[in-house]
């Protein structure tokens, strides 16, 4: 499969309980940290709930 890289570009706070709870699943914990992950259709979905919140890349 691939890799992706997400970094967490804005803030949660004042957003969703969904959403902060989105970006913990996707292991994202702090601000400009990127996580590398596969891009499995899960992952993919999580993001697309989450697009305003990270940027996205592929690897």
């Amino acid at each position: 499969m691939k890799k992706i890289k997400i970094t967490q570009v804005k803030s949660a706070i004042d957003r969703p309980e969904r959403q902060k709870l989105t970006l913990q699943a996707l292991g994202l914990n702090k601000l400009h940290t990127p996580k590398e992950v596969e891009a499995t259709p899960q992952i993919l979905g999580m993001i697309r709930k989450v697009t305003h919140l990270v940027k996205v890349e592929e690897i």
